[in-house]
């Protein structure tokens, strides 16, 4: 008689399950891989663009000549001529003392005293790099914006999270994030053209391009990022909160602005700060929508000259390492710690008190 055969289902079934499991595990380990090659190259291509800002700008804080003569007036372009006549000679030496008094002690050297001055004039001769109207112009603007943009945007996803049907819910929120998708010229050219002339024959104020433009413009870039975030932290509160809230009587607006809103509080200050941190950074829409007049004045409907606007419009035309090539990335650097600063800030206080508070830690 035959023997039977050997049943080998089972042993195909397991094969196929350790070659799956094989497969996956596969797919799992490059795609760890991968997300982790992303986030290096993202850390390391950050600390580079620091690294290479902060040495471009590291030459301010030297007290010798080598900031602006070195590459100024101790290589004097002569254009091929081998003999220069007396009166060439005697001009490029002038020219040579004259950059040599200006870096390395009269009124156009790098100093604190200058740097903290009122008056920002690079191109004189006796250059002044006061840098408290840059700063004074960027501060305002942004806070016009966030002023603007704060309260339309936190209402907004209020609205659309507690409030909006859902076939309003999917029509509002592709509409204001798409805001985000707009370049920053666009906006700056529709605040050029559009906004300030309305503005002010509204309002009739002298200067047609001021720090109030400039802060209406950029609250339309800053809208969108406001506005997802909160609306996200609104979503991610707990629906047993809200529940409870209208079990005890309370009205839907009562329970949106009494109970949703605070515990998405964390959420929504992050917002914020993500939205002030998009706006003292932005370039383009204060560039050609606040008059670019470097004024120290807290007045905000004058012209005024932001930080980020002053790196773009000047560092075309500077000479590479020179005094005002040397302030221009100190600026950047500025940004960098400011926005760096405020960013690791934020994340103290929203992890210590806000967080614990609402956890009630």
């Amino acid at each position: 008689m035959g023997q039977p055969a050997p049943d080998t289902r089972g042993k195909r079934k397991e094969l196929t399950a350790a070659d799956l499991k094989k497969r996956f595990r596969l797919d799992e380990f490059l795609a760890e891989k991968i997300i982790t090659s992303v986030a290096f190259v993202s850390l390391a291509t950050i600390v580079l663009i620091f690294v290479f800002v902060f040495r471009e700008a590291l030459p301010i804080f030297s007290t010798s000549e080598a900031v602006a003569v070195t590459h100024g007036a101790a290589d004097v372009e002569t254009y091929g001529e081998e003999n220069l006549g007396a009166g060439s000679a005697n001009m490029s030496k002038g020219k040579e003392q004259s950059m040599r008094s200006e870096t390395s002690g009269g009124e156009g050297e790098v100093t604190a005293r200058n740097l903290a001055s009122t008056s920002w004039q690079p191109v004189s001769s006796h250059p002044q790099y006061g840098l408290l109207p840059l700063f004074m112009g960027s501060f305002k603007a942004t806070l016009i914006a966030i002023l603007l943009a704060a309260p339309i945007a936190i209402l907004a996803a209020l609205f659309t999270s507690s409030f909006a049907p859902r076939w309003a819910k999917e029509v509002l929120k592709p509409t204001i994030e798409i805001l985000a998708g707009f370049p920053s010229v666009v906006i700056g050219f529709f605040a050029l053209v559009i906004i300030a002339s309305f503005l002010q024959n509204t309002f009739g104020y002298q200067y047609r391009l001021n720090a109030f433009v400039g802060g209406v413009a950029m609250s339309l870039a800053v809208i969108p990022i406001i506005y997802t975030v909160t609306e996200d932290s609104l979503t991610a509160v707990p629906g047993y909160l809200t529940e409870a809230s209208l079990a005890l009587g309370a009205s839907r607006w009562q329970t949106a602005f009494l109970v949703t809103l605070p515990a998405a509080t964390p959420g929504v200050f992050a917002a914020v700060v993500l939205g002030f941190g998009r706006a003292f950074g932005e370039t383009m829409i204060v560039l050609m929508a606040t008059g670019n007049a470097a004024l120290l004045s807290f007045d905000p409907v004058e012209p005024v000259r932001t930080m980020s606007a002053t790196i773009g419009a000047e560092m075309a035309e500077v000479v590479f390492g020179d005094t005002h090539y040397t302030v221009l990335f100190f600026l950047g650097a500025l940004l960098f710690v400011f926005t760096f600063a405020m960013n690791a800030g934020a994340e103290l206080f929203i992890r210590q008190r806000l967080l614990k508070r609402f956890r009630g830690a």
